[in-house]
């Protein structure tokens, strides 16, 4: 299997310019972004920030993202679990079942996924390259939309400021769901899909020697 390694060629990770016969540490001629073969600690860097993304997992979903004050209801504190189940017995159902698939269901597979793929390339796993590429690709795509819930909050908070009458407020949970949504950016794209495809070239040189 031929790559652009073995080929002497060094692809920009900025703007994917191929570049052949240059070395890793020259500028691309595009854009001017550093060129290097692999991108530096990919495994260990992807680990930190999955591991990080994990631990602020827990009370991006226990705490309060919004708080509101009304009256004469007073102050009132809501979870992304509680607008959820406020949407679903309101009627809004489409408004509530997306609210559950940017905030549960797309945070959760880029967290299972991500540490998938880091597993799999530390264990040197032969399985699925070709799927476990395109995994990881979908995984980039996906996570520009997770910040649903900090876009809804911040329009609420804009929006909803009555004196007197009512006024709504982010909550901590806000902003530990907006690290983990960072945190799991960052993961993606420090980690190096190319070490996938190891695992199949080191079985082609054996199969060679």
């Amino acid at each position: 299997m031929k790559t652009a390694a073995s080929l002497n060629m060094v692809a920009c990770a900025h703007c994917a310019k191929l570049w052949k016969a240059v070395e890793a540490s020259e500028r691309c001629g595009c854009c001017g972004a550093k060129l290097q073969m692999r991108k530096p600690d990919s495994v260990r860097r992807t680990w930190a920030f999955l591991i990080a993304a994990f631990i602020l997992y827990l009370p991006a979903n226990m705490l309060p993202v919004t708080v509101t004050t009304s009256f004469p209801r007073g102050e009132q504190h809501d979870t992304i679990m509680s607008g959820i189940i406020y949407f679903w017995v309101s009627g809004s159902w489409v408004v509530a079942a997306i609210i559950f698939i940017a905030s549960f269901v797309v945070p959760l597979f880029k967290l299972a996924a991500m540490m998938l793929l880091l597993i799999t390339v530390q264990r040197r796993s032969r399985w699925q390259l070709l799927q476990r590429t395109k995994l990881h690709r979908v995984v980039e795509v996906i996570g520009r939309w997770s910040m649903l819930d900090v876009f809804v909050v911040s329009l609420l908070t804009g929006l909803v400021q009555l004196p007197g009458f009512a006024a709504v407020h982010p909550g901590p949970g806000i902003a530990a769901f907006a690290a983990v949504v960072i945190l799991t950016m960052l993961a993606s794209m420090s980690f190096d899909p190319r070490l996938i495809w190891d695992a199949a070239n080191e079985r082609d040189s054996e199969v060679t020697a």
